[in-house]
């Protein structure tokens, strides 16, 4: 059998045996090269969740059993499932791990060139691709995907998503800017090139204004929202025009995009690239 139909065979089971966890391990190691995905993406450029792969992370919890991770010299202790360590790390990676406290759970990709800066987190099913930085405070949730020469900046929270195992996770396409304090959730897709400035907040349930195209983007019939190629969104408010909102001249966040990427966009996001 497939690994996909082992694991799916797996997911049906009440108890396990040690075979069974050699299967997962084989999961679990096939995730960390980046050889199976948590969500790809088609020829039609639409993004799907693979479920096998989430009820394979799912079942590492299920397996697993509660152990002390850290080692006993340590002042500070660690206990969690034996299923999920610390991802193993060499110089051979050629991943850019900067001294002071960062974690990278096991069962998540991390490729070659990727700069992480303390204290930083990627959680397991996360997969973030060449020349991405993660900065200080910066998460990558459980099962997020993060593209190539992306930035997440610092205290950037990209959500993850486990369950349910059909929901799709956050997705963070090629050369996009997340700005400090900004936070995705929900499945939300932020296309290539896109630009999220500081303290942007994007969920399934946010409206976003497209001042240029003169509409508002929202996710609808089962979608997730969808922030387009190029996009500059911005914090913005909306006045509320009725009740004791209207009463007290009370306005409601939203984001906003107010252009498409630009020659002076990229300029500006260029002096990034010396910090790798």
């Amino acid at each position: 059998m497939s690994i996909r139909e082992q694991i799916e065979h797996l997911f049906e089971k009440k108890a396990f045996s040690d075979g069974d966890r050699e299967i997962y391990e084989e999961f679990k190691t096939a995730l960390r090269r980046g050889e199976i995905r948590s969500a790809k993406k088609d020829a039609d450029g639409n993004w799907h969740a693979n479920t096998w792969v989430k009820q394979g992370i799912l079942l590492g919890f299920r397996m697993g059993e509660m152990v002390e991770i850290s080692k006993g010299t340590e002042t500070l202790q660690f206990f969690d499932k034996d299923t999920f360590p610390l991802r193993p790390m060499s110089l051979e990676d050629k991943i850019r791990i900067v001294i002071g406290g960062s974690s990278i759970r096991d069962g998540s990709y991390v490729a070659p060139g990727v700069v992480v800066v303390p204290p930083a987190y990627i959680n397991v099913g996360a997969y973030v691709d060449e020349g991405t930085m993660v900065d200080s405070h910066a998460l990558v949730g459980s099962c997020a995907q993060i593209g190539k020469r992306v930035h997440l900046s610092a205290a950037a929270q990209i959500g993850g998503v486990l369950e349910p195992v059909g929901a799709l996770p956050v997705i963070i396409e090629d050369d996009v800017l997340v700005g400090g304090n900004t936070g995705v959730y929900e499945g939300t897709i932020v296309r290539e090139r896109a630009v999220l400035a500081s303290g942007v907040i994007l969920t399934r349930s946010t409206p976003v204004f497209d001042l240029p195209n003169e509409k508002i983007i929202k996710a609808e019939d089962g979608k997730p929202l969808e922030i387009p190629a190029g996009a500059v969104v911005v914090q913005g408010s909306r006045a509320i025009t009725k009740g004791f909102g209207k009463e007290n001249g009370l306005s409601i966040y939203c984001p906003i995009i107010v252009k498409y990427r630009d020659e002076k966009t990229d300029t500006a996001t260029k002096l990034e690239d010396y910090l790798r």
